[in-house]
């Protein structure tokens, strides 16, 4: 009779698909997050169509000069981040000699 009423239970929680509750729930959530998304991701979409030819032409004209440049630099760890100067120029400079021993060392593990 245990066995019966355990697989009666067993069908209660299921629906006419054969997903259980919990299953169904997390579907529903899924659903209205996907409902919920739509919008931003029409935008998205409508955006990427509408840089998609300016970033293939910045990729085909800076493209090889960036390459260059990364095949120049050998340690990047050595350099500043870029800044952009009020002309419009972009430097990168290099760290001084007393900059480059206040830097930590990555290689060392940090204790926590």
């Amino acid at each position: 009779m245990a066995i019966l009423a355990g697989s009666a239970i067993a069908q209660e929680t299921e629906d006419e698909r054969g997903l259980s509750l919990m299953e169904r729930g997390a579907q529903m959530l899924m659903e209205g997050l996907m409902r919920e998304m739509e919008p931003a991701m029409d935008d998205l979409q409508g955006l990427a169509e509408e840089f998609g030819p300016a970033m293939r032409d910045f990729a085909t004209q800076m493209g090889p000069a960036l390459r260059g440049l990364l095949e120049e630099v050998e340690d990047w760890s050595v350099y500043h981040p870029p800044e952009k100067l009020e002309n419009g120029d972009i430097i990168i400079r290099r760290k001084t000699p007393e900059e480059l021993q206040k830097t930590p060392d990555t290689d060392t593990e940090i204790e926590i």
